[in-house]
């Protein structure tokens, strides 16, 4: 695997740790991190993480530093990896749950507006996030979580929201505690922060984390507006905190540390904007661009905007789409031949399917992997020794994982490797 991947476990291991006297975070046990803000009479849980299994490993180590009731739950937003141990933190009691009042067509748990090709997006989810993929060999962290992470009761533990929150943010007092709720939307619309401004504390949701940012998820997501994302930093920046604490990876300590990083995310995100409005406007393809906008080396060497989970070349295909649409304005992508069609003529133009597969054999011993799948796909789709070529694309993907430092890539071969020799 990629040598920076390499690291992932050492840095992902579980621990508790104190961002203020009363404020803790629950770091490594699972996919997203969990906080716990001691009050007077009880306590306010933020974010109740993807399994029921993992918020039990959550509050049972929060139980050993207070017995006090939960009486307040917060959900930054409404992804699966967020809300679905909200049952566990109950602890059979009825505390309240705050949520945003802003529909998300991003969210994994919500019923949307417009019915969802759910077969084709719970497959694809299940290759972006590794899951199945055996701990260390096939998977080692997810590039913004762990690894070795419990699956059980994924989605299990899902509890409505008893008070929703609107547009304008609320001020309240939860527990003696007092917290402002923001509206802060990021990676996805309805995106809520939690600012407590006695301690300096700033807890962010997925709006930043250790890696250039998932502006579009390849489990397949609505778009994800990156101006809007954008502009949510310098609100983030305004509250100036001391500590931050995203809804992956490490809290961040220091308000030069916070500031900093905050402004880089900032400038990675725009840079890809204007360099990829700046190319369609030049009138470059979107494939042309995915591969010619890169962020400057000053930004891609931070720690914090490597591509261990969002990917830039990712990025720039969905603003192209999300702004323009699928057509890349060259007259010729108007209407392609189709694959088989395409693929036929192809292999006689290369001289036959012989021909082809000696590419395929010499681009694999070069280390071409990609060039390698798109001559396998050709094959596959004039119908060559159909499963013979998928186990050679199985064997392809699995090459190929091996140098990839964003981890839902590499996990999506993976997993369609396993598919392609008929595993689940």
């Amino acid at each position: 695997m990629h040598p920076e991947l390499k690291a992932h476990p050492d840095y992902f291991k579980k621990e508790i740790v104190q961002l203020a006297d009363n404020v803790y975070q629950a770091f490594g046990f699972a996919a997203s991190n969990v906080y716990m803000i001691i009050g007077d009479d009880g306590v306010t849980i933020v974010d109740t993480t993807e399994t029921t299994t993992a918020a039990e490993n959550v509050l049972a180590e929060f139980r050993k530093i207070t017995d006090l009731p939960v009486k307040n739950i917060i959900l930054t937003h409404a992804h699966r990896d967020h809300v679905s141990g909200a049952s566990v933190f109950t602890e059979g009691g009825s505390p309240e749950i705050f949520a945003s009042d802003r529909s998300s067509e991003d969210s994994l748990t919500e019923e949307t507006a417009h019915p969802r090709p759910v077969k084709a997006q719970m497959a694809r989810t299940k290759r972006q996030f590794g899951i199945g993929l055996s701990y260390p060999d096939e998977i080692i962290g997810i590039g913004v979580g762990p690894g070795d992470r419990p699956l059980k009761g994924m989605g299990a533990g899902i509890l409505p929201p008893t008070r929703k929150i609107g547009e304008d943010g609320e001020k309240v007092t939860l527990c003696g505690i007092d917290l402002e709720l923001v509206m802060a939307p990021g990676e996805t619309p309805d995106h809520m922060v939690v600012w407590y401004p006695e301690k300096k504390v700033l807890i962010s949701g997925d709006n930043f984390y250790r890696s250039f940012p998932n502006l579009y998820a390849i489990r397949g997501t609505e778009y994800r507006d990156f101006d809007t994302w954008a502009n949510t930093m310098d609100l983030l920046m305004a509250f100036k905190p001391e500590v931050l604490g995203p809804g992956h990876t490490k809290a961040l300590f220091g308000a030069d540390t916070i500031q900093q990083s905050l402004t880089d995310y900032r400038d990675a995100i725009r840079h890809v904007i204007d360099e990829t409005r700046n190319g369609m406007d030049a009138g470059k393809t979107m494939d042309e661009l995915a591969h010619s906008v890169k962020l400057p080396p000053h930004l891609a060497d931070k720690p914090h905007l490597r591509e261990y989970y969002g990917r830039v070349e990712y990025a720039v295909r969905a603003y192209f789409v999300g702004t323009m649409g699928w057509f890349d304005g060259n007259p010729t992508s108007l209407s392609p031949l189709a694959p088989t069609d395409e693929a036929q003529r192809f292999i006689k133009l290369a001289g036959g399917a012989d021909a082809v597969l000696a590419e395929v054999d010499a681009s694999k011993s070069n280390g071409d992997f990609q060039w390698a799948l798109q001559l396998i796909d050709r094959l596959i789709n004039v119908g060559h020794d159909v499963e013979g070529m998928k186990k050679l694309k199985a064997e392809t993907l699995r090459e190929h994982a091996v140098s990839q430092i964003n981890c839902p890539t590499r996990h999506y071969y993976i997993q369609s490797a396993k598919e392609l020799d008929g595993g689940a």
